[in-house]
This record gives structure tokens, sequence and C-alpha cells, in this order.
């Protein structure tokens, strides 16, 4: 139960962080309404689902078989989590702004729900994340598929109820939500959070 909460906190974390997924969304529900911000919210978390069969069905077999290969996975996902939480330090906004310009420009003609979905689904960093984010959790002796499973659907339903909020609200936040100083703080938030989560794995013996 414990590790299911923290699998929760942190997943909040990671969801509700700035990144390139909520500029894509701001761009489209500011130009074409909420509307086109739900679809393509609705496109982005579908291509969190895509990642969490090709996890699951990638990943169950060696969780299953390899206790070297499990803590190898297990070291990569504490690095990677502490590699993602000293990225929020830094200051991204230009590099994300100038990313989703292109990216959106690029697909301008596309439906809003295939933009969300091919940008998540083409993204190498959301296929890492989920090799490695969700293996942190799954329980020794169990069914490691069904466990990715429930946790990548449990992540998809906070992703797009996170979403949905953020897009119903934007016409009358928008100016708050993105101002430099709320970024920065929500960035050293989430950084923090991940940074500490990622030593915890590395330092814990247990298995």
């Amino acid at each position: 139960m414990n590790g299911f909460f923290t699998f929760l906190v942190l997943s909040l974390f990671v969801v509700m962080s700035p990144g390139i997924d909520t500029a894509l969304i701001t761009k489209r529900t500011i130009a074409d309404g909420r509307k086109d911000g739900y679809k393509m919210a609705l496109g982005i978390t579908t291509g969190s689902l895509v990642h969490t069969f090709a996890a699951a069905f990638g990943l169950s077999a060696i969780l299953m078989e390899s206790a070297v290969a499990f803590e190898i996975i297990k070291y990569v996902g504490a690095i990677y989590l502490i590699y993602l939480g000293l990225s929020s330090f830094i200051s991204r906004e230009k590099k994300k702004s100038t990313s989703a310009e292109k990216q959106y420009n690029f697909e301008m003609k596309k439906s809003a729900f295939k933009q969300g979905l091919f940008s998540n689904v083409l993204n190498p960093k959301v296929a890492m994340f989920f090799l490695t984010f969700l293996p942190q959790f799954v329980k020794t002796g169990e069914n490691a598929t069904q466990q990715l499973i429930i946790m990548g659907v449990i992540y998809t339903l906070l992703s797009v109820s996170w979403f949905f909020i953020y897009v119903f609200f934007i016409n009358y936040l928008r100016e708050w939500l993105m101002s430099p100083k709320v970024q920065r703080i929500m960035d050293k938030a989430t950084g923090l959070v991940l940074i500490g989560f990622g030593l915890k794995l590395a330092l814990d013996k247990q298995h």
C-alpha cells in the first residue's frame, strides 16, 4: 500500500510538471478553443497507453526471469529520475517554447487528437520514462505484466484528468499558469521530489 501511495504521489508531480505536453495543449486551446484542447489531451494520454503496453509486454519477462536485470533497471530508473529532477532546475523555457512551436506548426493541419497522439508516441523521452518509471513499483512474485498495465492505466487517468482541468481553466488562469515565476516554482518542486525519490531508489536495498 505504501508503494502504491508513493507511485500515486510521484505520478501526480510528474503529470502536473510543465513540459512539452503542457505547451502543446496550451497553444492548441488558446488558438482553437477548449474542444481542441480536450482532443489534444486525449491524444497525448492515448499515447501514454501505447507506451504502457509496450513497456509491460517488453519488460515483464525480464523482470520475472532475471534478478540482475531487475537491479539494472532499478538503478537506471533511479539515475533517470535524478536526471529529470536536476533538469528541472535548468532554465528551458526558450527551448520548450521553440520545440513546441516547431512541432505545432509542422502538424498544424492534423486533427488535435492525432497531433497529441503522435507527439507523445514518437517522443523517445516518453518511452524512456515508462521503461524506467513503472518497473520501480513492480512487486516480485506477482504478475509483472498486469502490474505494469494497471499502473500505466492509472497514470494515464491522472494525466487526462489533470489536462482536462488545465484546459477548462486555462482561459481564466493562463496568464498566471504561464508566468515565469510559477513555472520556476513548479519546476523546482518537481525536481526536488524526483531527485529525492531517485536517491531513495538507488539506496534502497529491498527487492
